[in-house]
């Protein structure tokens, strides 16, 4: 039998047994409707408000300020739309950057055919945004910021922090795209001053199609529902919840954070020994981002001289990607790389790797073995 190894784990995880034994219940026995005023529903709305509390704890939140949705997305188009769309806010224009995840790239080109102005912040060639751009951008009708924490194909991260400061100095709302962070690096919202962050399970071993969106309510009490129909979720998000994945969200953060230190070392050094064989091997490889500010999982190589169509052909037998799973079946080069500065062939020839939870020694030595007779 033929060895499969996943190391596609910023693009999706598997999920985790436990987080599945806890959803169980829900789907079968705990099924009800958490808006029902019954101990069906009662015993399902007990269990909504606890991943509920879970989640918002972990980002030193209040409870009231979770809102769920289908995954972060949604979240990041509940965030943009529902506030460019609100008649509270004047001012209309926003600050983003070019490697954002395409939710919110597309989006504000949704907003800009709207009649809202938005500013593309470029980023370094370590791939990491200099607040000061974002702050030279600021103008008197900005109304919000955008940066994501990590980014998805090159697990550079930003600094959020300073970032922050510089919004809440100039009195602008700051989004946040969580996916590729939350649960995995401490967060603190109040801290870093953010205003809108979101996360989705599926990226910590748990369900697909849940996330939720913080929502800063001191700052931004008011957004413009994109979803109506019953009010629920404080009347941003109307539909009946899906209390199993809700429940498989909220155990995948409780393991996240037992298991945290332990397994952002372990994929560190994993990491690290999978950099050394594979340079070691080809040292013209190029390693794209930062290294001293990144996600511990994930690796980025560009491969030069390398014909990048049959590149992942190739590596049939370990999943890795080309680029962001949301873009590359446009089999376009990655967005990403280019903002970095290289040319098209260089963007073709690059994978991301994202090693998880259940990544060991034995995947890494026969991921490096595959790509190095593959590259040779």
């Amino acid at each position: 039998m033929i060895k499969q190894v996943y190391l596609d784990n910023n693009a999706t995880t598997p999920m985790d047994s436990q987080v599945f034994s806890a959803m169980k219940p829900f789907f079968m026995e705990k099924f009800g409707n958490p808006a029902s005023r019954h101990s069906y529903g009662w015993s399902a709305k007990e269990a909504v408000e606890k991943s509920r509390k879970i989640i918002s704890t972990e980002i030193h939140a209040k409870s009231r300020s979770i809102i769920f949705t289908s995954g972060a997305t949604e979240s990041i188009n509940l965030a943009i739309k529902g506030l460019c769309q609100s008649q509270k806010y004047q001012r209309k224009h926003i600050i983003t950057q070019v490697t954002e995840h395409r939710a919110v790239l597309d989006t504000c080109a949704a907003m800009e055919n709207k009649g809202v102005d938005i500013t593309y912040v470029e980023v370094e060639k370590d791939g990491r945004v200099d607040p000061q751009k974002v702050c030279d951008a600021i103008r008197d009708d900005t109304i919000l910021v955008a940066i994501m924490h990590a980014n998805n194909e090159i697990g550079v991260i930003h600094p959020i922090g300073d970032i922050g400061e510089i919004c809440r100095e100039n009195n602008i709302l700051f989004l946040v795209d969580g996916a590729q962070t939350f649960a995995k690096i401490p967060i603190n919202v109040k801290e870093m001053n953010i205003d809108f962050m979101t996360g989705t399970a599926h990226k910590i071993y748990g369900p697909k199609g849940i996330g939720f969106l913080y929502i800063n309510y001191e700052k931004c009490p008011d957004l413009h529902p994109q979803i109506h129909g019953g009010g629920h979720e404080r009347g941003l998000r109307s539909g009946t919840l899906p209390v199993p994945q809700i429940v498989g969200f909220g155990k995948a953060v409780e393991l996240c954070i037992v298991n945290r230190e332990a397994e952002n070392r372990k994929q560190k050094k994993l990491r690290d020994n999978l950099i050394d064989k594979v340079t070691g091997s080809l040292p013209n490889t190029l390693i794209n981002g930062s290294l001293d500010h990144r996600l511990p999982n994930n690796i980025n190589f560009t491969f030069p001289t390398t014909d990048g169509d049959s590149l992942l052909i190739k590596l049939e037998h370990i999943a890795v990607s080309s680029g962001s799973a949301c873009t590359s079946a446009k089999l376009e080069p990655s967005y990403v790389l280019q903002a970095l500065g290289h040319n098209k062939e260089l963007a073709k020839a690059s994978i991301r790797i994202g090693l998880g939870r259940f990544t060991c020694e034995d995947d890494i030595c026969y991921a490096a073995e595959e790509i190095i007779k593959a590259i040779k």
